[in-house]
């Protein structure tokens, strides 16, 4: 993959709490993980969720991004969790964990069915043996991107140091389900922009589920939201709940 200024570019990551906030997201996540004591956060970005976790758990949040860890060792409670800059597909820490997550659709920053299975195994080799693993990916069939032009993104956000912000994404389909779209920032004040390429793939279902019995794991449940709603093929999201088989 190559580098993606949107979570690298510490004036862009400087953006991100502001426009992904992932209440619902955050409250399933708190209640799935049940007794775990030990959460491993894959994709942890700004640490958000991380540090939810960490109220009475060991917690090990891991992300490729150097620019989002350092908001997220800034971030209040931050110094409860153990930040480690790492890529999912190869990060080993000889460590297993109750719950191994990954949000925020993260997942599919991953383009190829390769990648994928790569994370798959990361999962697998983090679980311990009564453990669950948790994340998500937007349903393919639901088309998301085509909500993702100027006219229908664009938003104000009141940035603390900036003032007023105008954001706004425009995206484009392009071969093998994968989704290119560019994030624009326009500061009120002064006019300066600020932009990021980004690309994601939109697996299928059924892709989803192959690659996770390809890793020994199982799927216990599919949520189709955040709210806990079962997955139907009309659902936003694709969020399996799991563990090792």
């Amino acid at each position: 993959m190559t580098v993606d200024l949107l979570y690298n570019d510490p004036a862009l990551v400087d953006f991100y709490d502001l426009v992904n906030t992932g209440d619902a997201e955050l409250k399933r996540c708190l209640a799935l993980a049940g007794d775990a004591r030990s959460v491993l956060d894959l994709g942890c970005g700004t640490g958000q969720l991380a540090v939810a976790f960490a109220e009475g758990r060991a917690v090990v949040g891991v992300d490729p991004a150097g620019a989002m860890l350092d908001v997220a060792r800034r971030r209040s409670g931050g110094d409860k969790v153990e930040w480690i800059e790492a890529d999912a597909r190869s990060v080993r820490l000889g460590r297993r964990f109750d719950l191994v997550v990954l949000t925020g659709h993260a997942f599919q920053v991953f383009l190829s069915r390769q990648d994928r299975q790569a994370v798959f195994a990361t999962i697998a080799a983090h679980l311990a043996p009564n453990g669950h693993f948790l994340f998500d990916s937007r349903n393919p069939a639901i088309e998301a991107w085509r909500e993702w032009t100027p006219e229908r993104s664009e938003e104000m956000v009141d940035h603390p140091r900036f003032g007023m912000v105008k954001s706004w994404y425009d995206a484009r389909m392009e071969a093998d389900g994968i989704v290119a779209y560019r994030t624009w920032y326009e500061i009120a004040a002064t006019g300066q922009i600020l932009t990021a390429e980004s690309k994601i793939a939109f697996p299928s279902k059924e892709d989803i589920a192959a690659g996770i019995e390809a890793a020994d794991l199982f799927a216990e449940r599919w949520f189709g939201d955040w709210d806990g709603g079962p997955w139907t093929p009309a659902s936003r999201e694709i969020i399996p709940f799991g563990r090792l088989r």
